[in-house]
């Protein structure tokens, strides 16, 4: 079968972890996949033409690519969150056209941003593929199927670290993301300088940008900070002993995040520390995997069990790797995809 994705881009995590990572495995199963990248990156643009004509760019990409979708009789197309990050739906309906099996794939509350379009969007898909509980009950209603597929990774491209290997007197707590997400580390960061007067330990941060790390308080402790690159990001991952995934109270967006940082943490063995919101509750267990952090005092004292803890970090980092064996692997997750693909 011939299959069309319409997705963000190459190092956007939604394309990346909830799209790239099937193709190889649907391609070896006998499917034709094609991939639309927007051109730049859906939130990026090219400094040297600016904003606008940057714009106009991706909206040239994406009228050519609905020109191609209507002329090869793909027998699904599937849309990664929507074509643009705006009010528009013009392209989606274009693509609706050219396909008789339309898929939504949601792993994020976009439809907070733009609560009408997405509606449409919903209601004009065949099936919406939703990457955790919460999204699911939100599309219920308004999709003619929903079907639940978490944001997985692949276990081959994460090795689990040798502990036994690391000199256990430079602990590194670690935090995995997006440049704008930085700024959350503040929900922890009274819990990590409290824990930097009293003991040793390193903060490995890995981002694309440091911009937003200086707006965050870690006076007093030891920030090693790495840029994100997707060649050695996983050699970043397995350099932690731990990794945390602090989000902000109160934000309706944080409950339907499909947890990746955490899933991360956990598929290179390492034990995370999480704000027990939305689906991060679910993938920590009660305990089993890792510490739910509600405030600053749970910070701390969650912080100071696994940073002075060698046999409890490697004992929930072995239970988390298995976690993410069972429930949030590729290879576990693709025969569902493939089955939603060709209508089954």
């Amino acid at each position: 079968m011939r299959f069309l994705f319409i997705v963000s881009g190459k190092d956007v995590p939604s394309t990346r972890f909830r799209i790239l990572l099937y193709i190889p495995i649907l391609e070896k199963n006998g499917h034709h996949c094609d991939i639309a990248y927007s051109y730049p990156q859906k939130y990026d643009y090219f400094p040297t033409i600016g904003w606008r004509l940057s714009q106009l760019l991706k909206r040239s990409v994406r009228h050519w690519h609905s020109f191609l979708a209507a002329r090869r009789q793909y027998d699904a197309i599937v849309i990664e969150r929507e074509v643009f990050d705006d009010d528009t739906i013009a392209i989606e309906k274009k693509l609706r056209k050219s396909t008789k099996h339309l898929i939504l794939d949601v792993d994020d509350g976009v439809f907070l941003l733009h609560p009408k379009k997405f509606d449409a969007l919903a209601r004009m898909s065949d099936v919406a593929i939703a990457g955790n509980r919460g999204l699911k009950e939100y599309l219920q209603s308004r999709t003619p199927r929903v079907e639940q597929i978490p944001t997985c990774v692949s276990l081959a491209s994460y090795p689990t670290r040798n502990a036994s290997l690391q000199p256990q007197e430079n602990i590194n707590a670690g935090w995995i993301g997006t440049t704008n997400n930085v700024g959350f580390l503040s929900v922890a960061a009274p819990a990590l300088r409290r824990l930097a007067s009293e003991t040793t330990f390193r903060l490995v941060v890995v981002a694309p940008s440091d911009e937003k790390l200086q707006e965050v308080d870690l006076s007093g402790v030891d920030i090693d900070f790495r840029k994100w690159s997707p060649e050695t990001e996983v050699d970043d991952l397995r350099d932690m002993d731990l990794g945390l995934m602090p989000l902000p109270d109160g934000e309706e967006w944080m409950k339907y995040k499909c947890g990746l940082k955490l899933i991360q943490y956990l598929a290179v063995g390492i034990p995370g520390i999480a704000s027990p919101i939305g689906v991060n509750e679910e993938i920590l267990a009660d305990g089993k995997v890792g510490r739910a952090a509600t405030n600053d005092e749970e910070w701390y004292q969650a912080l100071k069990e696994l940073v002075r803890n060698t046999t409890l970090r490697q004992t929930l980092g072995q239970a988390g790797r298995e976690l993410v064996e069972q429930e949030y692997s590729i290879e576990g997750n693709a025969q569902k995809l493939e089955q939603i693909l060709s209508k089954s």
